[in-house]
């Protein structure tokens, strides 16, 4: 699909950005990757590490819409991946929080029609879902405004969906890191927020490669979720640690007990796949698909009513076992 092609990633130089531009490099011969970032230099040190003459380094904001379009010129595939995350740091700044998670998706909605782009994925969050902290309503938001994108595209503008899943293991300011960090530095309890809590989570491979076949099944306006396994976060304390003796902290401000990543108010609207369930899209204005079956003819189903998919009802927990293999082999 790549082949020949010229993608532009939003983000670029983030956890994700890296990982998919190593990966579009290794699997296929693209004629161009624009990597589009504010931040010198991570691009700098991304240029290092991938010496590539198909990689074309962007400096710009997603606030800047001009700057988008310019970059988007001659541009085939766009992946959005920039967006302000912490949820600390946008309950305390929200209006930047806004500038970007928002109003740079309005931004790059717009620059795609502009330039002429054939596809979008922008990638989501479970924090989006019934939001309790500011990040999960502005990428709600976000998720909007790429659906709805699609009911003014007509028969030839670009198509837009979304992908959304849970965390991803050892990204940055993920709780990997941080625990890892806490060990090296002779911490022997480790910091738990609540015994209770669950989450899905994914890795940068599993995320990539999602994202790639979401580009082959989309038909436009849909939320793509992949199904992936859940932890208890203390089985991930433990093992990390080798023990079961915590520090309970206190839940966060903005922070959830457990994850929903299919929400069952929208159980209507939901199709279960193989592997993934579909969220359709309110409104299908622009062409008369039907999103029981995907573009490469994979074929769903929906859901039973009031179906939720959450991190704590997932019927595919790992064990502490599983998780210290999974982390010997990232």
């Amino acid at each position: 699909m790549f082949n020949n092609a010229n993608i532009l990633i939003t983000g670029g130089t983030g956890s994700f950005g890296k990982f998919c531009v190593k990966t579009i490099l290794e699997r296929f011969n693209p004629n161009k990757i624009v990597i589009f970032s504010r931040d010198e230099l991570k691009q700098f040190d991304m240029q290092n590490e991938l010496p590539d003459e198909r990689l074309r380094f962007f400096l710009g904001d997603v606030r800047d819409r001009a700057r988008l379009t310019r970059a988007l010129y001659g541009i085939d595939y766009v992946i959005h991946a920039a967006a302000l995350k912490q949820v600390p740091a946008l309950e305390y700044n929200p209006d930047e929080a806004i500038k970007t998670n928002i109003m740079g998706a309005e931004n790059l909605i717009e620059a795609c029609f502009e330039a002429k782009v054939k596809k979008v994925i922008a990638l989501s969050t479970d924090k989006a879902v019934s939001p309790v902290n500011l990040y999960g309503a502005t990428k709600l938001v976000a998720d909007k405004l790429f659906s709805a994108a699609n009911n003014i595209r007509g028969q030839h503008g670009p198509k837009f969906s979304i992908v959304r899943y849970g965390n991803v293991l050892c990204s940055r300011g993920s709780v990997i890191p941080f625990y890892q960090q806490q060990l090296a530095n002779g911490i022997t309890q480790l910091p738990i927020t609540d015994p209770r809590m669950t989450r899905f989570f994914v890795t940068l491979s599993e995320a990539v490669e999602f994202v790639f076949n979401s580009f082959k099944r989309m038909h436009g306006g849909e939320i793509f979720t992949p199904k992936i396994p859940s932890f208890k976060i203390t089985d991930l304390a433990e093992a990390m640690s080798g023990n079961r003796d915590f520090r309970n902290v206190g839940i966060r401000p903005g922070e959830k007990l457990h994850e929903v990543l299919c929400p069952k108010d929208l159980s209507s609207r939901i199709l279960e796949f193989k592997d993934f369930y579909t969220i359709q899209p309110v409104f299908n204005l622009s062409e008369d698909f039907d999103y029981r079956q995907t573009a490469i003819g994979e074929k769903g189903q929906p859901v039973v009513e009031e179906f939720e998919y959450s991190s704590e009802n997932n019927p595919v927990f790992l064990s502490v076992d599983e998780i210290r293999e999974l982390l010997k082999r990232l």
